[in-house]
């Protein structure tokens, strides 16, 4: 049996159309569409794959919603990682810079990212509270607390006049948060009284068993190595995770220990943290990294950014030694309190190496109990399922393997197969009269990247360049043309960049130069009007690409330029 299809769009049924987020972790966005009444939940970015060398991320297509910016009631944003937050400097004012709904310390941090983009529009955002309630178009609006690895994560309740929709935004059940509230499990449950119609919900977990850690737990764990520790402590870990920057502070207070906070993202969240009251400090902890060498090893913290290996952040740079004031010392404790994001294991693992031969010590996240994500494991996702008690579920946040795992758990706690719906990025949920249909029609969700500046410049003929370069390198041929005769007026000048080393492979420059004198005695006839220079080009392209291939069985990019004299 297949669940149903329908063709054409039917503006009376209630829409929900994901265009990112899905079969990725990050990217994430999702349209709900009644008549003329649009709502955007999240708007983030995606971090670039290995084979996309220059980009610097990745962030939704919005064509779906040409057209109809008119009709764009609101975007709520569920919480402030950059996953759901990051693409708003790019794309607002292209959908007419609708009002933004969220809790306050995620206004603080879209606030504190739009300053990076001056030339943007001001954006006008109302901050919401779990327990407000107003309409938007055909949809009323309520919320509720979740937990998260950042404070002020938001579920979202949309009531529409074809059923009741539940977003529970990246969530976990954490019964003894640090700097937080539970999640409000009374008031889910009392939602899930009202018999939701569609459930969408978290799956970057779903193939985890148990519960998830509490950051009690982690902050215990964290305690024995403050208690241990004889020298420095540095901790790394992500800036957005707010409750983890509390334990430190929590930990380095207790053990009276002064405090550093290292690295721009790291301060700056702190500061808008503290402001809004998330993050409880004493004045006298914090200290300046410039006075870090006026006090003893056993009497100071440095928490910094870095977790990831990144090459400007602090901990690098603490590691190497361009960092103004600190260094890595014989009896420091290095905290690696986060996971290792798919794709950096190499860099943070050589980070490590590095650190060990200095004599300091590594504890990461493998070792002990020192981190815990964001998100629901298996029993958490099927708790929420169980309290909101829906008639369908899509799962959402995750690659397809992960909502799969999401789906099979949905079916353990007695949710019919046929009600679940494992879809794309880009397929049109519609909801009508309590059925719901997978329109044939898609949204485009191709891949919009940002690099530099540019964004959406970089399409995949320029990727595919980009790969082939890092890959096989570039070899650029300059050959001058006599005008007259059309042949080669001088030997060929070559150039080599991560191909091969020219001093070191002259009998391939000779052997290359000469099939290029060959090429161009042989074609001089059809290219030698001014106007089929490319014809030359294209030859020489084709010919010394295929003749290198031959000679080295690597493919660089063959870059001809021909000089007419």
């Amino acid at each position: 049996m297949q669940k149903s299809h329908t063709t054409a769009f039917q503006s009376n049924k209630l829409r929900i159309i994901p265009i990112g987020g899905l079969n990725e972790v990050g990217r994430n966005m999702t349209i709900i569409e009644y008549k003329n009444s649009i709502l955007i939940i999240d708007m983030g970015l995606q971090f670039p794959e290995e084979d996309m060398p220059g980009i610097d991320y990745i962030i939704p297509n919005i064509d779906y919603l040409r057209g109809k910016e008119g009709n764009i009631r609101g975007l709520i944003l569920t919480h402030g990682h950059m996953d759901h937050i990051g693409a708003i400097p790019h794309l607002m004012h292209e959908l007419g810079n609708p009002t933004i709904f969220t809790a306050p310390l995620t206004r603080g941090f879209i606030l504190k990212k739009q300053d990076e983009y001056p030339e943007a529009p001001k954006l006008n955002i109302k901050t919401v509270n779990p327990d407000d309630k107003f309409n938007l178009g055909d949809f009323q609006l309520e919320f509720f607390h979740v937990n998260h690895s950042i404070p002020d994560g938001i579920g979202i309740v949309i009531k529409t006049p074809e059923g009741i929709i539940v977003h529970t935004g990246d969530f976990k059940f954490d019964h003894s948060p640090i700097g937080d509230k539970p999640a409000d499990i009374a008031r889910i449950a009392e939602i899930g009284k009202l018999k939701p119609l569609v459930l969408m919900s978290d799956s970057t977990e779903a193939d985890t068993p148990g519960y998830s850690i509490s950051e009690k737990e982690i902050q215990n764990n964290l305690e024995e190595i403050f208690r241990k520790a004889r020298g420095r402590i540095i901790t790394v870990t992500f800036a957005s995770l707010i409750a983890r920057i509390q334990e430190i502070i929590n930990l380095s207070e207790k053990y009276q220990r002064k405090l550093v906070l290292d690295g721009y993202s790291m301060r700056t969240n702190v500061e808008i943290a503290k402001t809004l009251g998330h993050l409880k400090i004493k004045p006298d902890t914090l200290i300046q990294s410039s006075q870090a060498n006026k006090v003893q090893d056993r009497k100071l913290v440095i928490l910094a950014t870095g977790a990831q290996g990144e090459g400007n952040a602090s901990l690098m740079r603490i590691v190497t030694g361009e960092h103004k004031y600190l260094r890595i010392h014989k009896e420091d404790t290095v905290i690696f309190s986060s996971s290792v994001i798919p794709g950096n294991e190499r860099t943070v693992q050589g980070l490590k190496d590095s650190i060990y031969r200095q004599g300091a010590r590594v504890v990461d996240y493998k070792m002990m109990g020192i981190h815990s994500g964001g998100h629901a494991r298996e029993e958490d996702l099927k708790m929420m399922m169980n309290l909101v008690k829906p008639k369908f579920l899509i799962p959402i946040h995750g690659t397809y393997y992960m909502r799969k795992a999401h789906e099979e758990l949905a079916q353990s706690v007695g949710l019919p197969w046929q009600n679940i719906f494992v879809v794309e990025n880009g397929s049109i949920l519609e909801f009508s009269n309590g059925k719901a249909n997978t329109s044939q029609e898609k949204a485009k969700t191709n891949y919009v990247m940002v690099d530099g500046l540019g964004v959406g410049d970089v399409q995949n003929v320029v990727l595919r360049d980009r790969q082939m370069m890092a890959q096989d390198g570039m070899f650029v041929i300059i050959v001058t043309i006599d005008s007259k005769t059309g042949k080669v007026y001088k030997s060929p000048q070559i150039m080599s960049r991560g191909f091969v080393y020219v001093k070191g492979s002259t009998e391939l420059m000779n052997q290359t130069k000469a099939e290029v004198v060959k090429v161009v005695s042989l074609k001089h006839e059809a290219y030698r009007a001014p106007t089929n220079w490319s014809f030359l080009q294209k030859e020489l392209r084709n010919k010394i690409g295929a003749f290198l291939y031959k000679k080295t069985e690597k493919r660089p990019m063959v870059l001809p330029v021909v000089v007419e004299v």
